[in-house]
């Protein structure tokens, strides 16, 4: 059942406690230790968020201070998390990914002495912000003060250095502390600032946005009236907890009381949800693309009989999609068909996904439409949403029993939307943030005097209410011509094609478009066997007849397009664009002015 709603808190650190006092000894989490998965009960992670608070109050954490935790997504993350703000403190997310100027830029904004790290890796990159200090845009230098670093995982040396375990233990043997851990969770209101969540920046430096336990507990309590999570359900966790969307998931599960199965990486996740078989898998698009191209390429490389009833699957899974989405009933022969279908295919998928998944949620950044049909047709749906690091992180949302593919759903409760004359979309919502840190100019420029923000976002809401969002306002291509392109559409149309991973259209204040393309690592083998090449991807992009297959397939796309908005040339990039090549964010969205500098002469080359 879902949880009730009206159910309110005054703090997530509240609603926490509350809730493993009701569930106690049920399974709050799994997690993959010594080769094997382990459940830790509510109980447990009570005791772990209780003595990480009282640790921090030995420490000397005061109320509104701030701590920051810089590790991965695992169950110790949202301990601290909880942990630091039971002790009356603010958290401060840093990708695990962020180098070590970056890291310590957020450290320094934020002014964060304490700071959890999971290793000797994010250890490494304090140690080498503290150092080395930052060079800032408004001065040259500026240093980074660290009091204690919290080590998760690995031996802790130095006077400025503890373990996990040594925290905690100060913690358990602090009787004053650990009756201090009640009386800072009480005093903290609704108002109060929860955590400072600085954006991944795909431009600029990154900005502190300030959210209130209010905007997490509205968003949260306000989520709980659609029904996609439900009291003991499995989620799957893998995504980073320092992005909004993945902190959401997490307080969410909290408040419904499900059970957490954290991944061991992003290359085991095909395994690990076998293994824990989820109800609910939050992802960002670019995984559901990887699981699209993945289902592709290997129905083309059976061929033959395998190829035929593949296909013939997924055409009479999307006659019966189409009549779902429209709420018509399916015809008894349809239904016939798709249960053949569905015991000679989409079962087999569905397996390869633990086999109990009831809904997927897509955020973060647009999915295409083609990909959620398909998956629908195969009898898994993904809901997307929308929204931002500053509405903590949701406007919109598509519900289990009213989507409509191809938008973002319809406004969450108490959110209010407005579409401008220009077409951007302005919000108001309780969830919405409360501005950016030490950032009063820029906070001015996105939250207007009537109180509406300024997503930055261009959309549409149709006669039913659902909002389609068209494009990113800055991201928005001008021509030479005059002409206004939106580049995320042709992008998705692009990454729909059987061989394109990735594309990066081009074209603001250029006389056309043009599209930076990388192939799908699942087709280099085939491609390099095919025409006696190494398997090689800069080799394999190289070669006249892969050239010729991905012309093929932007001629497609071109098709679909207005003239001024087609692909006049195309450059196969060397490899996929990476976070690790610093063209993507943490949250995998693309770093355009990255992506431009990196491969100038390829795009010069296509306006030469």
């Amino acid at each position: 059942m879902s949880q009730p709603v009206g159910e309110t808190f005054r703090s997530l650190p509240e609603m926490f406690f509350k809730r493993a006092s009701k569930y106690g000894d049920r399974p709050r989490y799994r997690v993959f230790r010594e080769g094997q998965w382990k459940e830790f009960t509510w109980r447990d992670m009570e005791t772990a968020v209780r003595e990480i608070a009282a640790g921090l109050i030995a420490l000397g954490l005061e109320k509104g201070q701030r701590a920051a935790i810089f590790a991965g997504t695992r169950p110790e993350w949202l301990e601290a998390d909880l942990g630091i703000q039971a002790a009356g403190g603010v958290t401060i997310p840093i990708y695990q990914s962020n180098l070590a100027g970056e890291a310590g830029y957020i450290l320094r904004d934020s002014d964060s002495r304490i700071v959890f790290c999971d290793g000797e890796k994010t250890l490494a990159k304090v140690r080498e912000a503290v150092a080395n200090g930052i060079t800032l845009d408004d001065e040259s230098h500026a240093n980074v003060k660290v009091d204690k670093i919290v080590l998760i995982e690995g031996t802790a040396q130095g006077d400025d250095v503890m373990s996990l375990a040594d925290l905690r233990r100060a913690g358990r043997g602090s009787a004053e502390a650990m009756a201090k851990v009640d009386e800072r969770t009480g005093a903290i209101s609704r108002k109060d600032v929860a955590t400072i969540v600085y954006t991944s920046g795909t431009t600029g430096s990154p900005k502190g946005v300030v959210q209130s336990h209010e905007n997490h507990l509205a968003m949260i309590e306000n989520s709980a009236r659609i029904n996609v999570l439900d009291e003991g359900e499995v989620d799957f966790f893998f995504l980073p907890l320092a992005h909004s969307f993945a902190r959401f998931v997490g307080y969410f599960g909290l408040y419904a009381g499900s059970t957490t199965a954290f991944a061991r990486s992003i290359d085991t996740l095909a395994d690990d949800i076998r293994a824990t078989r989820p109800h609910v898998i939050p992802a960002v698009p670019r995984i559901y693309e990887k699981i699209f191209g993945k289902i592709q390429s290997t129905a083309e490389a059976g061929g033959g009989l395998k190829k035929q009833i593949f296909d013939w699957a997924i055409g009479v899974g999307r006659r019966r999609s189409a009549l779902i989405q429209a709420k018509e009933p399916v015809p008894a022969l349809l239904a016939l068909q798709y249960a053949i279908a569905d015991r000679l295919v989409f079962a087999k998928l569905r397996d390869l996904l633990g086999g109990n998944i009831r809904i997927m949620i897509s955020g973060a950044s647009p999915l295409a439409r083609e990909i959620q049909e398909f998956f629908h047709a195969a009898g898994l749906l993904i809901l997307e949403g929308y929204g931002l690091t500053e509405t903590t992180p949701a406007l919109t949302m598509n519900r289990p029993d009213d989507y409509k593919f191809g938008s973002v759903g319809k406004p969450i409760p108490e959110v209010t939307l407005h579409i401008a004359p220009d077409g951007e979309i302005f919000a108001k919502g309780p969830n919405v943030a409360l501005g950016y840190y030490n950032r009063p100019e820029e906070t001015a420029a996105c939250w207007d005097e009537q109180g509406w923000f300024h997503t930055g976002d261009i959309g549409e809401i149709d006669a039913e209410g659902f909002l389609r969002i068209t494009d990113r306002k800055k991201d928005l291509i001008k021509t030479s011509g005059g002409k206004y392109v939106a580049p995320q559409k042709i992008e998705n149309l692009l990454k729909m094609q059987p061989h394109i991973s990735q594309a990066v259209v081009i074209g603001d204040n250029r006389k056309y478009c043009t599209a930076l393309v990388a192939l799908d690592p699942d087709s280099v083998p085939g491609f390099a066997q095919k025409h006696g090449v190494s398997n090689d991807p800069e080799q394999v992009s190289r070669h006249p007849e892969v050239q010729k297959a991905i012309e093929e397939q932007v001629k497609r796309v071109n098709e679909k397009l207005a003239s001024w908005e087609s692909i006049k040339y195309f450059r196969i990039l060397p490899r996929e664009l990476s976070e690790a090549g610093g063209e993507l964010t943490p949250s995998l969205k693309v770093k355009r002015k990255a992506v431009a500098a990196h491969y100038g002469d390829l795009i010069e080359e296509m306006y030469s």
